[in-house]
């Protein structure tokens, strides 16, 4: 008898397949824009394998496809007055304090809703994806979600239209990027909402997904394991007086506009928007690569 030859397991914790991948997925990819080239770092590819389970072919239709979405919609240029109507009640920010391994932290707020328009929703969210990852220190690569439910009703809830394209943005486009989100005093309605939306989420990030209340006392113990209460804000349970000051974030992303500008944009002396450009030295150089 003839034994069967098994075919080798990819091991993900081998250094040497996992760059036999890293590679395999680069020579796949062939040439590409110079902004794709900066974008399709060793971290960024790693990114796509690892949604795809490390299926190469499924990872370069991935990132062929965000590459693509990326040419279109150019979410590295849009610039803080395209998306500042949106903000201007604190419903999507990143936060000025980190979890307790330096990752930033988004924070989410549905029932501060004000607006109505698909694409600015949508608009504003990629925008504030872009800042949260050009954000990162350098060590990091994952965000942290705090979603406050606080006075959410059904009449919060997105257009499925909306819901469905931020979850295809998310899920598609920025793979990997989501350490852990806190679903934040969360009412008993929304259950019905999120039993609809865990159909359009992939089964590893539902399992990032924890649901904490204020006076649940051991759920609120998983926050604190990751977000110091120190540095938490008072109305999610923490000790910290923080809140959103729309004036002080817009000179905040302003000035990391300014930042991004630079690093996508070798030429020194280039208008973004209608306004001159100057040198600035970006922040990191991970960027949206990372």
């Amino acid at each position: 008898m003839f034994r069967r030859k098994h075919a080798s397991h990819f091991n993900s914790e081998d250094a040497e397949q996992r760059q036999a991948k890293i590679n395999e997925l680069r020579d796949a990819l062939g040439p590409m824009s110079a902004r794709g080239e900066k974008y399709c770092t060793e971290a960024c590819l790693i990114r796509y394998l690892e949604a795809r389970n490390w299926n190469v072919g499924k990872s370069r239709k991935m990132l062929e496809e965000s590459l693509k979405w990326r040419e279109a919609k150019r979410p590295q240029d849009i610039r803080w007055p395209d998306v500042s109507v949106e903000a201007e009640t604190g419903k999507l920010y990143r936060a000025s304090f980190p979890d307790r391994e330096g990752k930033t932290v988004v924070v989410m707020r549905p029932a501060k809703q004000n607006t109505s328009s698909h694409e600015g929703q949508v608009q504003h969210l990629v925008y504030a994806l872009e800042n949260a990852v050009f954000s990162m220190p350098e060590d990091q690569d994952k965000m942290v979600w705090l979603i406050d439910f606080t006075g959410w009703t059904l009449a919060h809830a997105s257009p499925i239209k909306t819901a469905r394209e931020s979850m295809n943005v998310l899920q598609n486009h920025y793979p990997e990027r989501l350490a852990i989100a806190f679903l934040f005093n969360a009412p008993k309605v929304f259950e019905s909402s999120f039993k609809v939306l865990k159909r359009l989420v992939d089964p590893k990030s539902v399992k990032k997904l924890n649901f904490v209340y204020k006076e649940n006392e051991e759920s609120m113990k998983t926050m604190y394991r990751h977000i110091d209460p120190e540095v938490l804000p008072v109305e999610f349970g923490g000790k910290n007086n923080v809140v959103y000051n729309h004036e002080e974030y817009s000179k905040l992303m302003t000035k990391d506009d300014l930042k991004v500008a630079n690093f996508w944009v070798a030429d020194s002396n280039h208008v973004v928007n209608g306004h001159s450009v100057p040198e600035v030295t970006p922040q990191s150089s991970m960027v949206a690569a990372k």
